[in-house]
């Protein structure tokens, strides 16, 4: 499966002023039931978004909303760059919690550090966790909460963040997932960049073990 190409993005941002943020806060266990991508968005967070209980297969229009969550505030609406504290992403391994982010609409997440296996599972599905130092995290969280519907603009290829008054953050990014970012490639697209070279050796080596493909009668 191919994701899509993430080059440049920019977005609203919006501020988790939390730390230690773990994979159940950002979709609890109720709701992973399913193994597809898809359909954790309206989940993302839920202890923190909804004042009610959520449940699977719930209709979440008609829940009521914590109106002093981040996201539920009006100048954060259409945010694609989540705005975190340290070690983002802990506690269990579940894929689920970078499918419920990309899912909701982030495709960007910054923060002074990560969980190593939530900071691996966001790259292989589209999203870009950038590290920042612990004061220019604070600086960001600072302009944010001053100036509404404040944007980045995030440049993968040249590896930095743009403020609106200009300034230009450099980040860092392992070149390989930068490859596979630029080119919306998981681990199953990576393989299928080579499907000729395997196709050219299945039939090769169809022609040097025939009996190796065939199917056995078990009638």
């Amino acid at each position: 499966m191919s994701l899509t190409q993430f080059t440049q993005l920019k977005a609203i941002v919006a501020p988790l002023d939390r730390a230690n943020v773990d994979t159940d806060a950002i979709i609890p266990k109720q709701f992973l039931k399913s193994i597809k991508r898809s359909g954790f968005g309206p989940n993302l967070f839920d202890e923190w978004r909804y004042l009610d209980v959520g449940q699977p297969e719930q209709d979440c229009s008609a829940r009521p909303l914590n109106p002093e969550f981040v996201l539920n505030q009006p100048r954060y609406k259409g945010a694609k760059i989540l705005l975190a504290r340290e070690n983002f992403g802990c506690g269990s391994s579940r894929e689920h919690a970078p499918w419920a982010l990309k899912d909701y609409g982030f495709d960007v997440i910054i923060a002074p550090s990560f969980a190593d296996i939530f900071f691996n599972n966001s790259f292989k599905n589209g999203i870009l966790p950038i590290t920042l130092g612990d004061e220019l995290v604070e600086h960001l969280f600072n302009e944010v909460s001053e100036q509404e519907g404040y944007m980045l603009e995030v440049d993968l290829a040249s590896q930095t963040i743009t403020t609106p008054s200009g300034q230009q953050i450099s980040f860092e990014v392992d070149s390989f997932r930068k490859h596979c970012l630029l080119n919306g490639l998981d681990d199953i697209g990576l393989t299928l960049v080579h499907r000729d070279d395997i196709a050219a050796y299945e039939a090769k080596r169809q022609q040097q073990a025939p009996w190796l493909f065939v199917t056995p009668n078990l009638s």
